[in-house]
């Protein structure tokens, strides 16, 4: 199941993306980028009062604080994907946020960062990551 929230999850980031450049071009990137956080912030209250998701001051013990600055990043996925896909096109911009996605994932895994659980360097793992970025490299050599 996890799994196919994943691919969820991907479609919809990329369905996202497409959508914010072409909000982009009839407005701003910045207007697009607020557009898609006041909206997600609607759809959030909402979720949260109609499934009971407790109380909002629950907030003010997460720790550490940096953890808190999830909805800054989101702000600027939301920008540098738009500008991405604007300029490179959905598909190319959708390989290489992918790649540096999983490369930084890896990373935060085996220094055990910002809470994850550290694991041991895999060679198979590693053979996996420059495929990745082998395939993202023939993907880019394809298209031009």
């Amino acid at each position: 199941m996890g799994y196919l929230i994943a691919a969820l999850s991907g479609i919809l980031m990329s369905l996202q993306g497409i959508l914010n450049t072409e909000v982009t071009k009839q407005t701003s990137v910045w207007v697009s980028a607020a557009w898609v956080q006041v909206t997600a912030l609607a759809v959030s209250v909402i979720a949260w009062k109609v499934t009971g998701g407790g109380s909002f001051l629950a907030i003010k013990d997460v720790a550490p604080r940096y953890m808190l600055l999830g909805g800054v990043i989101g702000a600027f996925i939301t920008i540098t994907v738009i500008v991405s896909m604007g300029s490179v096109g959905p598909a190319q911009a959708t390989m290489f946020i992918v790649v540096a996605q999983v490369i930084f994932s890896w990373l935060v895994e085996l220094a055990g960062l910002f809470g994850v659980e550290k694991t041991s360097f895999s060679w198979s793992k590693a053979v996996g990551m420059v495929l990745a970025i082998a395939g993202m490299l023939i993907f880019k050599w394809q298209s031009n």
